[in-house]
């Protein structure tokens, strides 16, 4: 026959509220290391992105070019 295992919610909330703070964990990390290889192959500067809070009127230059949008008239 098959255990049996009584949880009350109070340790149900306690395992998902653990299992979901190291799915977080895990998630942040990740994250972090993502933007760490990618800024390490050149692929984005995310730097350039930190100076936007300090550089933003309406006269400033664009951070990056949209060559994808083709304006026809």
């Amino acid at each position: 026959m098959g255990v049996i295992v009584k949880m009350d919610i109070g340790q149900l909330q306690a395992y998902a509220y653990f299992f979901f703070t190291l799915l977080l964990v895990f998630l942040l990390y990740s994250y972090i290391f993502h933007l760490y290889i990618s800024e390490r192959r050149g692929t984005k500067d995310y730097e350039k992105y930190g100076k936007l809070a300090l550089d933003d009127e309406i006269s400033s230059e664009p951070l990056e070019k949209n060559s994808e949008r083709v304006v026809e008239k």
